[in-house]
């Protein structure tokens, strides 16, 4: 006797990847955690060391969010629609709200935060003005961007001046070449950014035309 052939399995609608999944919930938090990070941050002028260290943490929670959620997602299969568009948000709502801060403490020069706010915005609408060519992907010099971005925002939220005034010259030099190095790389990669867009536009136009 032969034997029965199992039923093909069909995916159903219950095996979906679910809307609440760990993934979801980090960039969740990550969003959550924007106001209190503002407040802590802007807290008494931003001299509270207390309140500043509160800041610094929260800053640190929420960017190790936004490497675990992505990672999360395309590891166990969690990648959803809510995901691609909140979790973009959630990073430039987090950077936006540091540099913005910090600015107007007078920590950070209004010209740094207008050229990398400036990019990211940029960058968000060149997407949408290719998206129906094709995705733009990030590349490694964005994620490098990225990374040092963090990093140097990072150093800036930190009270160190606060922490070690006695060496807050030094302080401000490595502070300064951190930030410098991530206007260069938020500049090379947005002029990377917008080649890349002219490109796929011009390849989807040629296309059509010896369609």
């Amino acid at each position: 006797m032969s034997a029965v052939p199992a039923e093909e399995h069909v995916p159903s609608p219950e095996n979906a990847v679910p809307l609440l999944n760990i993934a979801n919930v980090l960039t969740g938090v990550r969003l959550v955690l924007v106001p209190f990070f503002l407040l802590a941050l802007l807290h008494l002028d931003g001299w509270d060391l207390g309140w500043r260290l509160v800041a610094a943490l929260l800053f640190a929670v929420a960017a190790i969010t936004d490497r675990l959620d992505g990672e999360l997602a395309r590891r166990r299969g969690l990648v959803t629609s809510f995901g691609k568009i909140a979790d973009p948000i959630a990073d430039k709502a987090l950077m936006g709200a540091a540099l913005i801060g910090l600015s107007v403490l007078a920590i950070l020069p209004w010209w740094v935060t207008v050229v990398i706010l400036g990019r990211e915005i940029g960058v968000t609408l060149l997407r949408f003005w290719v998206l129906r060519h094709g995705v733009i992907p990030a590349s490694r010099g964005g994620k490098l961007k990225t990374l040092v971005q963090t990093f140097a925002i990072g150093l800036y939220v930190l009270p160190l001046p606060l922490l070690l005034p006695v060496a807050v010259g030094a302080v401000e030099v490595v502070r300064w070449v951190f930030m410098a190095v991530a206007v260069v790389l938020t500049v090379v990669t947005g002029l990377d950014y917008v080649l890349r867009a002219v490109r796929l536009r011009a390849a989807a136009r040629a296309a059509l035309r010896r369609a």
